[in-house]
Formats: structure tokens, C-alpha cells, sequence
């Protein structure tokens, strides 16, 4: 699933989009923070484990791509 991160932003928030989720998030993308607060934001809005959850490109930019593992 592709994913467009903003960071630093004044809410949480997923948005669905044509082809791809935007993530609003309150954490600045430095130290892994923005991808931690991903993380968490992606498994209560699907309702899964952190775990489940993977970034498997783009760690270090705001285009990412996420697998759901099962």
C-alpha cells in the first residue's frame, strides 16, 4: 500500500485517497519518530497489531510503502 506522510502536522489523521492513504501526523520525522507514530496511527485505523504492520521502502522519505504482514 502506498503511503504520503506529513509530518509535524497539528492532528492525526488518515485521509483515503484515489490510489494511496495520506497520514497526517503530530511527530517531525526525525530520529524514526514519524515512522514510529505511523505505525501506531496505521494499526488503530485498521484495527491490527503493530506488528503486523511493515515499512518496506521509503523509510527516509515522506513516499512510503507499507505491507500488511499476516
Amino acid at each position: 500500500m502506498n503511503i504520503r506522510v506529513v509530518p509535524n502536522a497539528k492532528h492525526n489523521k488518515v485521509l483515503e485517497e484515489k490510489d494511496r492513504l495520506k497520514v497526517y501526523l503530530t511527530a517531525p520525522a526525525v530520529d524514526g519518530k514519524a515512522n514510529k507514530a505511523l505505525i501506531e496511527i496505521l494499526a488503530e485505523h485498521f484495527n491490527m497489531r503493530k506488528s503486523k504492520i511493515k515499512i518496506i521502502k521509503g523509510e527516509k522519505n515522506r513516499e512510503k510503502v507499507i505491507k500488511f504482514l499476516d
